[in-house]
């Protein structure tokens, strides 16, 4: 495996000047990571095993051997629920428009080529060039940030020639703006979901009336605030339930989820299991629940 990308609940994608983007095998043993979302494009290739996605209101299951792509600026999440192997590959929007000028009017799709036998080509040859982006990037020869960065370029070339579609948005600002809103929101969740946040204190993060706020919040995320902050604490309590020996009472109190019925119907809806069970299915034999 290359480099160990730390667990985020809010996506801050860090790049080496080197190559300008982030690539990297990730060995998921399980995880969670509730609706984010990042400038960025975001590639995934499962090498072996299988994750769920959801993107805004579809829901994905991505299997060995398949390649999925998240649009910058779409709100998306994450779900581990067995060990898996998959290349993540992101490439800021920045990034982009310095080769891809009209970027913005451009949608990128890595859709099931069915029957067709030149758009399955197309997608055989974009999976065999991350696959060499992976090799040099795993294994590092002399010189190999030559050879990453030519694959690079040639995946960029792929995907403006083989994968983009061309959309008109009349008003990029005002997305971007209620992004940047969102920003506020979900950081600060992030670094205080460990305590009740009452919708008068979030508003005023976002700098909107509480009624206002509500609104904007389910529109854009699809959940209500409060179901996205206990969203945020399953993530961390996932995390520790699989990676500790920490009981689960232990557990719900340092991440701030005090209504143990709710956390029980919650984490049912999400993993289909007892917190007991995920922690005999991804971890050795440890203390009991």
């Amino acid at each position: 495996m290359s480099e160990q990308q730390p667990d985020h609940i809010y996506e801050l994608i860090q790049v080496p000047k080197t190559t300008g983007v982030s690539f990297y095998t990730k060995k998921d043993t399980g995880s969670y990571v509730p609706n984010h979302w990042h400038d960025a494009i975001e590639i995934i290739y499962m090498v072996e095993g299988s994750v769920d996605i959801m993107v805004e209101a579809s829901a994905y299951h991505l299997q060995e051997g398949q390649c999925f792509l998240i649009n910058s600026g779409v709100i998306h999440s994450t779900k581990c629920t067995s060990p898996n192997t998959g290349i993540v590959f992101q490439i800021p929007f920045d990034f982009i428009r310095l080769y891809i000028p009209d970027v913005q009017q451009l949608r990128f799709v890595l859709d099931d080529p069915g029957d067709n036998p030149v758009r399955k080509t197309k997608l055989d040859i974009f999976k065999e060039t991350l696959t060499q982006m992976q090799i040099a990037n795993d294994i590092r020869p002399e010189g190999y940030i030559l050879r990453f960065n030519s694959l690079l370029f040639e995946i960029l070339f792929q995907l403006y020639h083989n994968f983009s579609v061309k959309i008109f948005k009349a008003d990029l600002s005002h997305k971007t703006k209620d992004l940047d809103r969102l920003n506020l929101v979900l950081n600060y969740t992030n670094q205080n979901y460990d305590r009740p946040i009452s919708i008068d204190e979030i508003a005023r993060v976002a700098c909107l009336d509480s009624g206002y706020f509500c609104r904007f919040f389910k529109k854009h995320m699809g959940l209500t605030f409060l179901e996205y902050q206990n969203e945020v604490r399953l993530s961390h309590i996932y995390q520790d339930l699989i990676s500790t020996q920490d009981t689960l009472q232990s557990i719900l109190e340092r991440h701030g989820f005090t209504n143990y019925k709710l956390f029980r119907r919650v984490f049912s809806e999400h993993f289909h299991a007892t917190p007991l069970q995920v922690r005999k299915q991804l971890c050795s034999p440890i203390s009991s629940l």
